[in-house]
């Protein structure tokens, strides 16, 4: 789903923290609820209003499967008036292949979270923690009255700003060539004059599929030229 302007339309600035624990404060001369289409007037625009966006942690390399998931939840367990978008963002990339063909990849921002713009209270709290992979809200963390255990995290809503910042880097910053080379790294020649050599990367040109190392010739370290292809890179 595309993030569009209407999604940082809040009434009040989103730099502070809620002052409640969960719940954000329910309308006034209203229950909290909705009915089940989601359209009932006055109350779902207040919590369409009142939406804010979350960071929420997940398990390395879930991402994907996490937003899949709470998508699927938010409609099974009815909860479509109050969680809106669960976004994972992401720019634009392009990985070298050793056979020096392209290959255009999403590079997440932030591994290991997913952003979610919802009205938070007990229940849309309890539909997003309870989704496989999530580990937690991104928030501040309570400490418990007693005991020696970890108190409860209280989620904290993004900033309307970071907010704006976050997503418009998503969409204007162009592909950034990734290749998996960088100075240091041994590597050994698989073709051309200098075929079986080894030596050491000095230098990465991903733009022009090349890189720079220093192969030991007659004795000397001696900078060549080589392309990505020609070289495989020592585990």
């Amino acid at each position: 789903m595309a993030v569009t302007e209407e999604d940082f339309n809040y009434d009040e600035p989103l730099d502070e923290p809620l002052d409640s624990d969960l719940e954000q404060e329910p309308l006034e001369g209203d229950s909290g609820t909705v009915s089940e289409d989601g359209n009932d007037g006055e109350a779902a625009r207040y919590y369409q209003r009142k939406a804010r966006w979350y960071a929420v942690q997940v398990a390395s390399g879930c991402e994907k499967r996490v937003k899949l998931n709470l998508e699927q939840r938010i409609g099974t367990l009815d909860v479509i008036n109050r969680i809106f978008q669960v976004e994972i963002p992401q720019t634009p990339a392009v990985k070298l292949r050793k056979d020096g063909s392209r290959q255009n990849i999403d590079e997440k921002v932030f591994p290991g979270y997913v952003l979610v713009r919802m009205y938070m209270d007990d229940e849309a709290w309890s539909v997003v923690k309870n989704t496989p992979h999530v580990i937690n809200f991104v928030g501040a963390e309570q400490r418990r009255a007693y005991g020696r255990g970890r108190g409860h995290v209280k989620p904290m809503p993004l900033g309307m700003s970071e907010v704006k910042r976050i997503f418009k880097r998503t969409e204007e910053q162009k592909p950034v060539i990734k290749v998996d080379m960088a100075p240091g790294d041994k590597i050994t020649v698989l073709s051309g004059p200098f075929k079986d050599f080894e030596g050491e990367v000095v230098e990465v040109s991903p733009e022009r599929s090349k890189l720079k190392a220093l192969l030991s010739i007659f004795g000397r370290d001696t900078p060549v030229e080589l392309e990505f292809n020609q070289v495989e890179k020592e585990s």
